[in-house]
Parts: structure tokens; sequence; C-alpha cells
């Protein structure tokens, strides 16, 4: 069976086309275009830009993209990657329960703290009657000052 490199070689050349003029049509990297007439598919840049070459490289022939990916597909020793199934790691039910259970504590104690900080009472902010006052003078604290009044 006929590779390839040498089925688009030979569909090039049927046309008289030269290899600078498939380069100009297609825009790919002369370079390019020789690794794929000499079937050296492994030099190219990866599977996607091999397969977009391949499709360019036929419309500027003249042939159907897509007898020209069945043709490469068929040659290549490995027709398609499988990726691998990688086994998800299996979460114990008591580990996840014992994440839930720090993280209740944790809230809980940033609930706590926050409380304490809203409700610490302040001195600047109590009333006047419950600041603390020099009681030495007055020591019943409502009477005026001089009067004789009995505690």
């Amino acid at each position: 069976m006929e590779t390839i490199g040498t089925f688009l070689k030979r569909s090039r050349l049927a046309r008289g086309m030269s290899l600078g003029e498939v380069a100009r049509a297609t825009r790919i990297p002369s370079q390019s275009l020789e690794r794929i007439e000499a079937d050296h598919f492994d030099d190219l840049p990866g599977e996607v830009f091999t397969r977009g070459f391949l499709k360019a490289y036929a419309s500027a022939v003249g042939l159907s993209p897509d007898e020209v990916l069945g043709r490469y597909t068929a040659g290549r020793r490995i027709v398609s990657i499988a990726p691998l199934r990688i086994a998800a790691p299996i979460a114990k039910a008591g580990g996840r329960r014992f994440g839930v259970a720090i993280a209740f504590v944790l809230l809980l104690l940033l609930f706590t703290l926050a409380l304490s900080i809203v409700m610490r009472p302040r001195g600047y902010d109590r009333p006047q009657e419950l600041s603390v006052k020099d009681l030495s003078a007055n020591p019943c604290g409502q009477c005026p000052v001089g009067s004789t009044r009995a505690v």
C-alpha cells in the first residue's frame, strides 16, 4: 500500500505544483511539507497540527481532506490513544464528618469571639448615672453637696 507521503507527493507532481507553491498556498513551512512527504510525522509539532497540515495540503492539491485523513489514520502505528482512567480517591465517611466537626467548632469560636467583642462594656458610652463618681465628699451620691441627710 502506498504511504500518505508518497500519495500526496504524487498528487502534487501530477498537478504540476512545486513544494514552494504548496507552501505559499497553505502557509505551511516547506520543512514541514518535506517531512510529510517523507512520512516523518513524528518530527512535526503534534497530532493536531499534523492533521491540519494534511487537510490543508489535500485541499491545495485538489484532494478530499477526508480521504487523506482516512489514509493517514489507517497508515499510522497508533490509531488513537485512549486516556488512562485514574481512580478517584475514596473518601472515608468518618474523615468527612471529622472535617465538618472541626469547621463547626471553628465557626463557634469565631462567633463567640465576635459576640464578646460586641458585648464588651465600654466606660465612655455608659450613662452618667452608672459611671463611677468620687463619693468621698457626698456618700449618698444623690444629695446635694453639703446636705445633712443621713444614709
